[in-house]
């Protein structure tokens, strides 16, 4: 069973500084019917202006990954950590028993455009940590790239939860399979472009629920390159 979410229908908030869809509830963006999938419980898609960005503040519980798309972003923490993030990189902060953290966009002009994930751990109280690691482009070109995994393959960053995130850039017509064992489900978010998964079609933007499917076909749809991210989770 593939259950759509359409861009369209996210959770919306313009601040100025920030652009931001929701594709699940998040700050005063509450729908009852969207509380999250499985373990994941946040995706949010983010324009940050140039010279702007979130303030510090806390976080507790919770398996947090950001995915940049465009520019870069600038990221601090109450653990010590402070490091630029750019396309390519995944950042993982695991929230554990709590931590501070601010993310500011350094370019005056360029807006940075980015996925913010969160992922409920499989244990509460953890220790908090961190993780930054970039991810060469052709190992996701017509192809899935395992960049989080809760075993940290492939060299992969590590989340505290059974889940795997991979990413893949299709061209027009280039196909991605993965198989989905029994008992798992999926979840799939097109970043950029549009493809078919499965036969049924996504933009940018939009997001699938999958589930009671063995196997899953990704292809890329339009005249320009996709970019997706797959969840597969327990």
């Amino acid at each position: 069973m593939i259950t759509l979410r359409p861009s369209a229908e996210r959770g919306h908030a313009n601040h100025g500084w920030l652009d931001t869809y929701h594709t699940f509830s998040f700050d005063t963006y509450h729908d009852p019917e969207h509380m999250g999938f499985r373990s994941l419980r946040v995706i949010n898609e983010d324009w940050v202006a140039g010279g702007k960005g979130f303030p510090p503040h806390g976080h507790r519980d919770m398996e947090i990954v950001t995915y940049i798309l465009e520019g870069s972003l600038e990221h601090q923490d109450s653990m010590g950590n402070g490091s630029v993030i750019r396309p390519g990189e995944v950042q993982r902060m695991s929230a554990g028993t709590g931590v501070t953290h601010s993310e500011r966009n350094p370019s005056p002009t360029e807006r940075v455009h980015l996925l913010q994930i969160w992922i409920k751990p499989e244990a509460r109280s953890l220790e908090p940590s961190y993780e930054q690691k970039m991810f060469a482009a052709e190992g996701r070109r017509g192809r899935l790239q395992l960049v989080a995994s809760r075993e940290a393959r492939d060299g992969s960053v590590r989340i505290h939860q059974d889940a795997a995130l991979y990413a893949a850039a299709l061209g027009p017509k280039e196909a991605v399979t993965h198989t989905i064992e029994g008992g798992r489900h999926a979840w799939l978010q097109v970043a950029r472009g549009a493809v078919t998964l499965n036969g049924v079609a996504l933009k940018a933007g939009d997001g699938a629920a999958v589930s009671d499917e063995p196997a899953l076909e990704i292809a890329g749809a339009g005249k320009d390159s996709a970019e997706i991210l797959l969840f597969d989770l327990g």
